[in-house]
């Protein structure tokens, strides 16, 4: 047999995808949708991930319920979506699986065993970076009994309702994005952030990105700013910076803007970044929480 002949033979015995019946409910507030009866352990047919993937532009966040599925699962269809961002730290990433970075409070031995203080501040993963994510999918493994929520805010909707003056005066304007803009903060608060080495830090430098960007998916603008990662505006003044990001921050978290994800057991909540900004709403210290997140690489915010 030729191996042309053997190829078509292997291509022809690999399993096809097979439709899945699911049903997509619009979450109540400013974002969200949930999908029922979808089963991410299976391959997607093209139908399928395209119906996902519309979903998601038009709801910005899509919670799955009750995926059990391997991590290697969860990074395969991360990936259909684009290239799978590694986490600086290390330190926090699964073992054999580095696309994974744990976000956990649990101690082991004495050690951390994941990123115990993630999202203790607003922020969009990664913007600190040059190529910004895309977005972020995050399962559930271990939930507390109380406490464990994450708060997202539709930044579409933030920069719609923007003040007419406060608006003008960030038309235009760019801003210093920063990986290290709280993370002295950080170390002072608790014990989960370690020192970074020289080879960490230089894979963090600042980055300028604009204030207010344009979704390149679906064409509707976002404020671009968080305080978990700007650290100043461009070309003004830094005490009218300062007023200018405290303004900014505080009209993005509006309650009318926020939606307050109540994590149930195997939830695989995938958000878009360039949409929203997301915050941990706190663990009580003495309950175990344990979820693995993959993030995608997006592209050059305009």
């Amino acid at each position: 047999m030729s191996q042309s002949n053997a190829l078509r033979r292997e291509v022809d015995a690999a399993p096809v995808p097979q439709a899945q019946s699911f049903e997509l409910r619009p979450l109540p507030g400013p974002v969200g949708a949930e999908i029922i009866g979808l089963d991410l352990s299976r391959e997607l047919t093209a139908a399928d991930f395209a119906r996902v993937h519309e979903a998601h532009l038009d709801h910005h966040l899509l919670v799955f319920r009750d995926q059990r599925i391997t991590p290697q699962q969860h990074i395969d269809f991360s990936r259909r979506f684009g290239r799978l961002m590694i986490h600086v730290l290390h330190q926090f990433h699964l073992a054999d699986h580095p696309e994974i970075l744990i976000v956990s409070n649990i101690v082991e031995d004495g050690k951390p065993i994941g990123l115990g203080d993630a999202g203790k501040y607003w922020h969009s993963d990664i913007s600190y970076k040059e190529l910004p994510s895309l977005g972020s999918l995050l399962h559930a493994q271990e939930l507390p009994s109380e406490g464990g929520d994450t708060l997202f805010a539709n930044m579409h909707l933030a920069y719609d309702t923007l003040p007419a003056a406060l608006r003008h005066a960030v038309e235009g304007k760019r801003a210093v994005h920063s990986y290290l803009a709280q993370y002295g903060q950080l170390q002072k608060e608790g014990n989960w952030r370690p020192t970074l080495s020289a080879q960490q830090i230089a894979q963090v430098q600042e980055v300028v990105h604009p204030v207010v960007r344009t979704h390149p998916e679906n064409g509707r603008r976002a404020l671009f700013v968080s305080e978990g990662f700007t650290t100043r505006i461009q070309d003004v003044p830094e005490d009218e910076s300062r007023a200018l990001l405290a303004e900014l921050f505080a009209h993005s978290v509006r309650a009318e803007h926020i939606y307050r994800h109540r994590w149930q057991p195997h939830d695989l909540v995938f958000w878009d970044n360039r949409s929203l900004i997301h915050l941990a709403g706190g663990t009580p210290d003495h309950l175990r929480r344990k979820l693995y997140r993959t993030t995608i690489e997006g592209d050059t915010p305009f």
